[in-house]
């Protein structure tokens, strides 16, 4: 038993301070309550109305708050004066607590540390979708994060990329796509891979691909 418990400790203390077990489920409170099940899910708003960027650029860009009022402006549209929305309309017309032209103070749910960099458009453009990363952001009514995000979780999609890719024709935001079970996903998985060009592992496990 001497010799059984430091080794339990080591194990409790190294997964209680794992990011599966720090991070994952992290939802903080935003000061809009968004709701993704509702906009992704049942409106069908395809990501890249508001994150415009992912495709052409590192960060997925947080929209700004003239992309709200398109749909949501004090004149129209749906819950002008619901007072869920009050900050909305003060970032964007002025108020008593806001003046007009300040951003949304959205806080990051998805926050990789500053010496990992994370490239959205060459994965998103090679085939990898939105849900890979994020969960079904579509069923989210709070937003949280559902994957680890760690160096060992981003290295196991490195090593095996192919069964995490999807054809060209299918909308990086589709959240249901699947790959076909058995030798058919395999054949798929290898195909793409080709079709990407994706075929220097070494290279796609090597620090200097994250870490810049």
């Amino acid at each position: 038993m001497a010799l059984v418990a430091p080794a339990y400790v080591v194990l409790l203390v190294a997964y209680g301070a794992s990011t599966e077990t720090t991070d994952v489920g992290y939802a903080p409170l935003q000061p809009i309550p968004y709701s993704h099940a509702v906009h992704a899910g049942d409106l069908g708003t395809d990501c890249r109305y508001c994150h415009t960027t992912v495709e052409v650029a590192a960060p997925a860009a947080i929209p700004p708050t003239q992309t709200c009022i398109n749909c949501h402006s004090k004149d129209h549209g749906p819950q002008a004066d619901s007072p869920k929305l009050l900050v909305l309309r003060e970032a964007f017309y002025g108020g008593e607590r806001l003046p007009a032209g300040l951003p949304i103070p959205w806080v990051r749910v998805h926050d990789l540390p500053d010496y990992a960099y994370f490239d959205h458009s060459a994965h998103v453009r090679r085939g990898v979708g939105c849900v890979m990363c994020h969960g079904r952001i579509d069923r989210m009514e709070v937003v949280y994060q559902a994957k680890p995000l760690s160096m060992a979780w981003c290295l196991e999609c490195h090593r095996n990329p192919g069964p995490n890719l999807r054809p060209p024709d299918v909308a990086p935001t589709d959240m249901t796509w699947a790959p076909p079970p058995g030798p058919a996903g395999e054949e798929l998985a290898r195909k793409l891979l080709k079709e990407y060009n994706i075929r220097d592992i070494d290279y796609l496990t090597s620090c200097s691909v994250c870490h810049r």
